[in-house]
Protein backbone atom coordinates (compact mmCIF):
# COMPACT_ATOMS: atom_id res chain seq x y z
CA UNK A 1 0.00 0.00 0.00
CA UNK A 2 1.34 3.81 -0.97
CA UNK A 3 1.80 5.94 2.27
CA UNK A 4 -0.66 8.13 2.47
CA UNK A 5 0.66 12.07 3.19
CA UNK A 6 -0.96 11.72 6.62
CA UNK A 7 1.39 8.80 7.27
CA UNK A 8 4.69 10.27 5.86
CA UNK A 9 4.36 13.08 8.33
CA UNK A 10 4.22 10.55 11.05
CA UNK A 11 7.25 9.33 10.50
CA UNK A 12 9.23 12.49 9.43
CA UNK A 13 7.97 13.70 13.27
CA UNK A 14 9.00 10.11 14.34
CA UNK A 15 5.92 9.57 16.01
CA UNK A 16 5.97 6.34 18.12
CA UNK A 17 3.50 5.00 20.77
CA UNK A 18 4.21 3.46 23.84
CA UNK A 19 2.12 1.78 26.70
CA UNK A 20 3.03 3.58 29.92
CA UNK A 21 0.59 1.24 32.01
CA UNK A 22 -2.94 1.27 33.62
CA UNK A 23 -4.09 2.24 36.63
CA UNK A 24 -7.02 0.14 38.74
CA UNK A 25 -8.57 2.33 41.32
CA UNK A 26 -11.43 2.03 43.90
CA UNK A 27 -13.20 4.11 46.55
CA UNK A 28 -12.27 8.08 47.22
CA UNK A 29 -9.32 8.43 45.31
CA UNK A 30 -6.87 11.35 44.09
CA UNK A 31 -3.17 11.23 42.33
CA UNK A 32 -1.25 14.34 41.68
CA UNK A 33 0.54 13.70 38.58
CA UNK A 34 3.35 15.91 37.37
CA UNK A 35 3.59 17.54 34.27
CA UNK A 36 4.86 14.46 31.46
CA UNK A 37 7.28 15.27 29.42
CA UNK A 38 5.26 13.62 26.24
CA UNK A 39 1.68 13.40 24.93
CA UNK A 40 0.04 11.80 26.65
CA UNK A 41 -3.49 10.13 26.37
CA UNK A 42 -5.93 8.05 28.70
CA UNK A 43 -8.51 5.54 27.85
CA UNK A 44 -11.37 4.95 30.69
CA UNK A 45 -11.96 1.15 30.09
CA UNK A 46 -14.38 0.42 33.27
CA UNK A 47 -15.80 3.13 35.67
CA UNK A 48 -15.16 6.93 35.58
CA UNK A 49 -12.43 9.59 36.43
CA UNK A 50 -11.95 13.38 36.65
CA UNK A 51 -9.07 14.83 35.26
CA UNK A 52 -8.14 18.39 36.82
CA UNK A 53 -5.24 20.51 34.99
CA UNK A 54 -3.10 23.23 36.20
CA UNK A 55 -3.95 26.17 34.35
CA UNK A 56 -7.75 24.82 33.48
CA UNK A 57 -10.49 26.46 35.08
CA UNK A 58 -13.15 23.02 34.55
CA UNK A 59 -12.24 19.44 35.33
CA UNK A 60 -12.77 16.98 33.10
CA UNK A 61 -15.16 14.15 33.99
CA UNK A 62 -13.82 10.59 31.71
CA UNK A 63 -16.67 8.01 31.63
CA UNK A 64 -16.47 4.75 30.34
CA UNK A 65 -15.41 4.43 26.98
CA UNK A 66 -13.77 7.86 26.67
CA UNK A 67 -10.17 8.57 25.37
CA UNK A 68 -8.58 12.00 26.42
CA UNK A 69 -5.44 13.21 25.01
CA UNK A 70 -2.79 15.97 26.50
CA UNK A 71 -0.25 17.61 24.46
CA UNK A 72 1.28 19.74 26.48
CA UNK A 73 3.22 19.78 29.90
CA UNK A 74 0.70 20.14 33.07
CA UNK A 75 0.29 19.27 35.94
CA UNK A 76 -2.70 17.42 36.92
CA UNK A 77 -5.27 15.38 39.17
CA UNK A 78 -6.68 12.30 38.32
CA UNK A 79 -9.40 11.62 40.98
CA UNK A 80 -12.83 9.82 41.95
CA UNK A 81 -13.32 12.37 44.15
CA UNK A 82 -11.22 15.93 43.38
CA UNK A 83 -11.78 16.49 47.66
CA UNK A 84 -10.36 13.07 48.19
CA UNK A 85 -6.58 13.52 49.78
CA UNK A 86 -4.30 13.76 47.20
CA UNK A 87 -1.42 11.25 46.86
CA UNK A 88 1.91 11.43 44.48
CA UNK A 89 2.20 9.70 41.56
CA UNK A 90 5.78 8.28 42.63
CA UNK A 91 3.75 6.50 45.69
CA UNK A 92 1.41 5.39 43.68
CA UNK A 93 3.95 3.40 41.32
CA UNK A 94 5.99 2.54 44.31
CA UNK A 95 3.34 -0.01 45.36
CA UNK A 96 2.77 -1.28 41.00
CA UNK A 97 2.90 -5.14 40.23
CA UNK A 98 4.02 -5.66 36.71
CA UNK A 99 2.65 -2.21 34.35
CA UNK A 100 -0.57 -2.13 36.64
CA UNK A 101 -0.58 0.19 39.46
CA UNK A 102 -3.58 -0.47 41.89
CA UNK A 103 -4.59 2.31 44.52
CA UNK A 104 -7.62 3.12 46.85
CA UNK A 105 -10.04 0.45 47.65
CA UNK A 106 -11.98 -1.88 44.52
CA UNK A 107 -11.53 -1.66 40.83
CA UNK A 108 -14.47 0.51 39.86
CA UNK A 109 -12.10 2.37 37.56
CA UNK A 110 -9.39 0.66 34.99
CA UNK A 111 -7.59 3.45 32.86
CA UNK A 112 -4.97 2.59 30.44
CA UNK A 113 -2.36 5.49 30.19
CA UNK A 114 0.13 5.83 26.76
CA UNK A 115 2.61 8.45 25.66
CA UNK A 116 3.59 9.49 22.10
CA UNK A 117 7.53 10.40 21.51
CA UNK A 118 8.46 12.76 18.70
CA UNK A 119 11.68 13.72 17.23
CA UNK A 120 12.74 16.55 19.17
CA UNK A 121 13.48 18.34 15.19
CA UNK A 122 10.33 18.32 14.14
CA UNK A 123 7.82 18.36 17.39
CA UNK A 124 7.13 21.76 16.93
CA UNK A 125 5.54 21.20 13.55
CA UNK A 126 3.45 18.65 15.12
CA UNK A 127 2.31 20.27 18.20
CA UNK A 128 1.17 23.64 16.79
CA UNK A 129 -1.23 22.65 14.79
CA UNK A 130 -3.43 20.24 17.18
CA UNK A 131 -5.18 21.26 20.30
CA UNK A 132 -3.78 21.36 24.03
CA UNK A 133 -6.46 18.65 24.52
CA UNK A 134 -8.67 16.04 22.70
CA UNK A 135 -11.31 14.43 23.81
CA UNK A 136 -13.26 11.69 22.27
CA UNK A 137 -16.25 10.37 23.93
CA UNK A 138 -17.88 7.66 24.02
CA UNK A 139 -20.96 7.93 21.80
CA UNK A 140 -18.58 9.76 18.68
CA UNK A 141 -17.83 8.11 15.52
CA UNK A 142 -14.34 7.10 16.15
CA UNK A 143 -15.18 6.23 20.05
CA UNK A 144 -16.62 2.41 18.79
CA UNK A 145 -12.96 1.88 17.13
CA UNK A 146 -11.62 2.65 20.20
CA UNK A 147 -13.32 1.03 22.58
CA UNK A 148 -11.85 -2.15 20.57
CA UNK A 149 -8.16 -1.35 20.21
CA UNK A 150 -8.87 -0.54 24.40
CA UNK A 151 -10.25 -4.59 24.99
CA UNK A 152 -7.99 -5.87 22.72
CA UNK A 153 -4.64 -4.04 25.03
CA UNK A 154 -6.39 -5.37 27.73
CA UNK A 155 -6.64 -8.66 26.86
CA UNK A 156 -2.57 -8.51 25.48
CA UNK A 157 -2.13 -7.34 29.14
CA UNK A 158 -3.88 -9.56 31.33
CA UNK A 159 -3.15 -12.61 28.76
CA UNK A 160 0.42 -11.79 27.96
CA UNK A 161 0.33 -14.07 24.84
CA UNK A 162 3.85 -14.36 22.46
CA UNK A 163 4.19 -10.93 21.27
CA UNK A 164 2.11 -8.91 23.49
CA UNK A 165 4.55 -6.16 23.54
CA UNK A 166 4.93 -4.98 20.37
CA UNK A 167 1.26 -5.99 19.51
CA UNK A 168 0.38 -3.71 22.63
CA UNK A 169 2.56 -0.97 21.32
CA UNK A 170 0.90 -1.48 17.51
CA UNK A 171 -2.56 -1.05 19.26
CA UNK A 172 -1.61 2.10 21.56
CA UNK A 173 0.24 3.68 18.30
CA UNK A 174 -3.37 2.69 16.26
CA UNK A 175 -5.11 4.32 19.10
CA UNK A 176 -3.09 7.50 18.86
CA UNK A 177 -3.78 7.98 15.04
CA UNK A 178 -7.70 7.21 15.67
CA UNK A 179 -7.45 10.22 18.22
CA UNK A 180 -6.08 12.37 15.63
CA UNK A 181 -9.13 11.06 13.37
CA UNK A 182 -11.57 11.64 15.70
CA UNK A 183 -10.02 15.44 15.82
CA UNK A 184 -9.60 15.78 11.64
CA UNK A 185 -13.72 14.65 11.72
CA UNK A 186 -14.48 18.00 13.68
CA UNK A 187 -16.30 20.91 11.92
CA UNK A 188 -13.70 23.04 12.46
CA UNK A 189 -10.78 23.34 9.97
CA UNK A 190 -7.26 22.95 11.97
CA UNK A 191 -4.93 25.86 11.44
CA UNK A 192 -3.61 26.45 8.19
CA UNK A 193 -0.18 24.28 7.97
CA UNK A 194 1.02 21.03 7.42
CA UNK A 195 -0.45 19.11 9.34
CA UNK A 196 -3.64 20.60 7.78
CA UNK A 197 -2.24 19.68 4.25
CA UNK A 198 -1.09 16.42 4.82
CA UNK A 199 -4.89 15.38 6.09
CA UNK A 200 -6.78 17.80 3.83
CA UNK A 201 -8.89 15.18 1.24
CA UNK A 202 -8.93 17.53 -1.70
CA UNK A 203 -5.11 17.63 -1.96
CA UNK A 204 -4.60 13.93 -0.85
CA UNK A 205 -3.75 13.40 -5.07
CA UNK A 206 -1.60 16.09 -5.40
CA UNK A 207 0.93 15.59 -1.93
CA UNK A 208 0.81 11.81 -3.31
CA UNK A 209 2.47 13.00 -6.20
CA UNK A 210 5.03 15.57 -4.55
CA UNK A 211 5.86 12.78 -1.99
CA UNK A 212 6.07 10.14 -3.78
CA UNK A 213 8.63 11.21 -6.14
CA UNK A 214 9.58 14.35 -4.72
CA UNK A 215 13.07 14.54 -6.71
CA UNK A 216 10.49 15.09 -10.27
CA UNK A 217 10.33 18.64 -11.60
CA UNK A 218 6.33 18.93 -11.03
CA UNK A 219 4.42 21.78 -12.64
CA UNK A 220 1.51 23.42 -11.32
CA UNK A 221 -0.56 22.33 -13.86
CA UNK A 222 0.37 18.39 -13.21
CA UNK A 223 -0.69 18.65 -9.52
CA UNK A 224 -4.19 20.76 -9.82
CA UNK A 225 -5.16 18.04 -12.43
CA UNK A 226 -4.55 15.29 -9.85
CA UNK A 227 -6.92 17.79 -7.50
CA UNK A 228 -9.49 18.20 -10.67
CA UNK A 229 -8.75 21.55 -10.13
CA UNK A 230 -8.12 24.43 -12.62
CA UNK A 231 -4.27 25.96 -12.15
CA UNK A 232 -5.61 29.25 -10.45
CA UNK A 233 -8.27 27.58 -7.85
CA UNK A 234 -5.01 24.61 -7.03
CA UNK A 235 -2.56 27.37 -6.44
CA UNK A 236 -5.28 29.35 -4.00
CA UNK A 237 -6.87 26.43 -2.16
CA UNK A 238 -3.23 25.04 -1.86
CA UNK A 239 -1.82 28.38 -0.06
CA UNK A 240 -4.93 28.72 2.23
CA UNK A 241 -4.84 24.60 3.60
CA UNK A 242 -1.00 24.94 3.83
CA UNK A 243 -0.06 28.37 4.68
CA UNK A 244 2.03 28.42 1.41
CA UNK A 245 2.15 27.82 -2.15
CA UNK A 246 2.37 24.17 -3.68
CA UNK A 247 5.38 24.56 -5.05
CA UNK A 248 7.60 26.33 -1.63
CA UNK A 249 5.80 23.31 -0.06
CA UNK A 250 7.35 20.26 -2.38
CA UNK A 251 10.57 22.33 -1.70
CA UNK A 252 10.26 22.36 2.47
CA UNK A 253 9.39 18.79 2.04
CA UNK A 254 12.24 17.90 -0.17
CA UNK A 255 14.27 19.63 2.96
CA UNK A 256 12.76 17.56 4.89
CA UNK A 257 13.63 14.80 3.47
CA UNK A 258 17.28 15.83 3.22
CA UNK A 259 17.94 16.55 6.45
CA UNK A 260 17.02 12.84 7.89
CA UNK A 261 19.60 11.95 5.08
CA UNK A 262 22.01 14.42 5.72
CA UNK A 263 21.99 12.96 9.23
CA UNK A 264 24.25 9.70 7.86
CA UNK A 265 27.71 11.33 7.50
CA UNK A 266 28.70 8.61 4.91
CA UNK A 267 26.15 9.82 2.16
CA UNK A 268 27.67 12.21 0.42
CA UNK A 269 25.54 15.34 0.25
CA UNK A 270 26.33 15.72 -4.12
CA UNK A 271 23.79 12.20 -3.70
CA UNK A 272 21.39 13.91 -1.55
CA UNK A 273 21.08 16.64 -3.97
CA UNK A 274 20.60 14.16 -6.87
CA UNK A 275 18.09 12.10 -4.86
CA UNK A 276 15.73 15.21 -4.63
CA UNK A 277 16.09 16.53 -8.44
CA UNK A 278 19.04 18.95 -7.93
CA UNK A 279 21.41 19.13 -10.72
CA UNK A 280 24.28 20.35 -8.70
CA UNK A 281 25.41 20.25 -5.39
CA UNK A 282 25.46 23.76 -4.95
CA UNK A 283 22.13 24.46 -6.43
CA UNK A 284 20.77 22.00 -3.84
CA UNK A 285 23.48 23.40 -1.06
CA UNK A 286 21.43 27.17 -2.66
CA UNK A 287 17.86 25.69 -1.44
CA UNK A 288 18.89 24.05 1.44
CA UNK A 289 20.62 26.97 3.10
CA UNK A 290 17.39 29.19 2.03
CA UNK A 291 15.12 27.03 3.82
CA UNK A 292 16.75 25.92 6.68
CA UNK A 293 18.92 28.66 7.33
CA UNK A 294 22.49 26.12 7.39
CA UNK A 295 24.29 24.89 4.50
CA UNK A 296 24.09 21.17 4.54
CA UNK A 297 27.52 20.52 5.85
CA UNK A 298 27.00 22.78 8.91
CA UNK A 299 23.82 21.31 9.55
CA UNK A 300 25.58 17.79 9.33
CA UNK A 301 27.49 18.83 11.81
CA UNK A 302 25.59 20.10 14.73
CA UNK A 303 23.05 17.19 13.90
CA UNK A 304 23.36 13.84 15.77
CA UNK A 305 24.17 11.07 13.43
CA UNK A 306 21.50 8.48 12.66
CA UNK A 307 22.23 5.80 10.16
CA UNK A 308 18.79 6.03 8.05
CA UNK A 309 19.97 8.21 5.39
CA UNK A 310 19.97 4.87 2.98
CA UNK A 311 16.39 3.98 3.86
CA UNK A 312 15.64 7.78 2.97
CA UNK A 313 17.26 8.08 0.01
CA UNK A 314 15.72 4.60 -1.23
CA UNK A 315 11.96 6.06 -0.48
CA UNK A 316 13.04 9.12 -2.26
CA UNK A 317 13.64 7.20 -5.46
CA UNK A 318 10.50 4.97 -5.21
CA UNK A 319 12.88 2.00 -4.43
CA UNK A 320 11.51 1.47 -1.03
CA UNK A 321 8.38 -0.92 -0.41
CA UNK A 322 8.68 -1.21 3.85
CA UNK A 323 5.85 -0.11 5.68
CA UNK A 324 6.92 2.75 8.16
CA UNK A 325 7.32 1.17 12.07
CA UNK A 326 5.06 2.35 14.30
CA UNK A 327 7.15 1.09 17.03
Amino acid sequence: MQNDPFSDFLHLVSARSVISGGLVAGGSWAIAIPPPDKIKFWGVVRGSCWLSFDGVVEPTLLEEGDVFLSSIPRALVMASDLAAPRVDLSEVLRHRVGATAQHGVGDDCYVIIASVDLSADYDRLFLDAIPPSIHVRAGSRQAQTLSWLMDQLVQEREYDPPGAGIASVQLAHLMFIQILRSHFDKAEPLAAGWLRAVTDKRLAPALRLMHGDPGRSWQLEELARAAAMSRAAFASYFKIVAGIAPMAYLTEWRMRLAEQALRDNSVHIGDVGRSLGYTSESAFSNAFKRVTGKSPMHFRSTMVPRPTSAKWIERINGRSAEHVPVY
